[in-house]
């Protein structure tokens, strides 16, 4: 029976880059997939690419691809990645200078664009999820509106024999599905084994989270080697079902614990998983440990995908000011809590109309409130104030209020720091699916 090895090269858009170089050395791939968006990353890009029509795509696609393309192209390891963002042609061009610096010819890069339908969805005045109103009637500065794409773009640039598929949103196990379509034949339409690629394809997306990194926990859960973190491969076979692994030597653990913390990572329904491509069915997902740091997966399937794509849309929502401060020794939690107390106070007298505020003793209440008990004093607390303004200019007040703590007291405060952060916020909403449409565009290195 056929099998094909695919490898998870990076799990969100910062994330390391020494694994990926070590499954293309070391992984015998075929393929490496790059997983790089989050929700609100084409927003960002959508703001780099205004400043930039030469920007928008993933900051580390050069970098990234320096280090893996040579390897790569000597091992035929075909790259898929959605590392385009709100940019795939600038990102594929990127490729292909890299490509030529480094003296690798013949190659291909073919882009899958199309997803971008923010035009659409004004037109067709599609109704906001959270804020429940039509677009015509939201009161906010859209950025961006990128529909979830599945599979067919993605396919058509691999049967078009590209060496690097470069696609901005795309349904993150759409990423590792296409391979097996296209190595398999596997039909649109067949719902089993597409549901049994996409399962694997979300065990692999987030990549050193399934050999143990989001798994770790000392003494309780313990993982060897975190530092020298291996990314997860999978041996895929022509029946859907598939293996868990990676490179021999690599730090971290495959575990039938760590792929069952995975499976179930961001999942509403285990056996009604929307996706373009099917509604997977994981609920009848078995693991078993078939050799060291090697787990076979079977059991998933699915159902006829939805007529509908779901849309992210990101939008300018303010700016957060933030300021903090550390107080030490005796008494350094009632000295921070009297320091939230007097910036509090401060708000008021400088008129800072947060539209939400946050006062937190880090060390004491900043992630479960004052819910957890009390506990005896910290020797260290950091006092941290957060607040949601409309301007720029009054998230800036947040941050120097905290400052005059310096000299205004309580006792003893140091190491302040301040910031402003513009806030590129996400809503959703669905859109019929024949609205939209891929295009793929083949740039080739002679």
């Amino acid at each position: 029976m056929k099998t094909i090895r695919i490898g998870s090269g990076a799990g969100y858009a910062g994330d390391r880059i020494e694994p990926a170089v070590e499954l293309a050395e070391k992984g015998e791939l075929d393929y490496l997939v790059f997983e790089c968006l989050a929700e609100r990353t084409i927003a960002i890009g959508q703001k780099q690419k205004q400043q930039d029509p030469n920007k928008g795509y993933n900051e580390l696609l050069e970098v990234r691809m320096r280090a893996v393309l040579p390897t790569c192209h000597a091992k035929s390891v075909r790259i898929i990645s959605n590392m385009g963002s709100a940019n795939p042609v600038a990102a594929g061009k990127a490729v292909l200078k890299i490509a030529q610096e480094l003296g690798l010819h013949g190659l291909k890069v073919a882009v899958v664009t199309g997803d971008e339908v923010l035009s659409l969805i004004q037109s067709m005045d599609l109704t906001l999820d959270e804020a429940g109103v039509p677009v015509s009637r939201f009161e906010k500065t859209l950025l961006s509106a990128n529909a979830y794409l599945g599979a067919a773009g993605l396919l058509e640039a691999l049967d078009s024999d590209a060496d690097v598929v470069i696609a901005g949103r795309v349904a993150d196990p759409s990423l590792f599905l296409a391979p097996m379509m296209h190595e398999f034949n596997w039909a649109a339409d067949d719902w089993q084994h597409l549901g049994m690629g996409t399962c694997i394809g979300h065990l692999l997306e987030c990549a050193g989270q399934i050999t143990g990194g989001y798994y770790a926990d000392p003494g309780v859960k313990d993982v060897p080697n975190l530092a020298h973190l291996g990314f997860p491969l999978a041996e895929v076979s022509e029946d859907g079902n598939a293996t868990i692994t990676k490179v021999a030597g690599s730090g971290g653990r495959v575990t039938e614990d760590t792929c069952k913390e995975q499976l179930l990572y961001e999942i509403h329904r285990p056996d009604r998983y929307l996706t373009p491509d099917v509604v997977a069915d994981f609920s009848h997902v078995r693991f078993s440990q078939c050799g060291p740091d090697a787990v076979r997966v079977t059991g998933a399937t699915g159902a006829p995908r939805t007529e509908t794509l779901k849309v992210s849309v990101g939008y300018q929502d303010g700016f957060i000011g933030e300021g903090e401060i550390s107080y030490a020794g005796p008494g350094a939690a009632n000295r921070g809590r009297l320091a939230l107390d007097i910036v509090r106070e401060r708000f008021a007298i400088c008129h800072v109309n947060a539209e939400e505020t946050r006062y937190d003793l880090i060390g004491v209440n900043a992630l479960h409130g004052e819910t957890r008990g009390q506990y005896s004093d910290p020797y260290e607390v950091r006092a941290r104030v957060a607040a949601r303004c409309a301007t720029r200019a009054q998230a800036v007040t947040v941050g120097n209020e905290v400052e005059t703590l310096y000299t205004n007291g309580p006792a003893g405060g140091g190491g302040v720091m301040k910031s402003v952060k513009e806030i590129l916020a996400m809503d959703s909403t669905l859109i019929p699916r024949q609205c939209v449409q891929h295009h793929v565009t083949v740039l080739e290195n002679k």
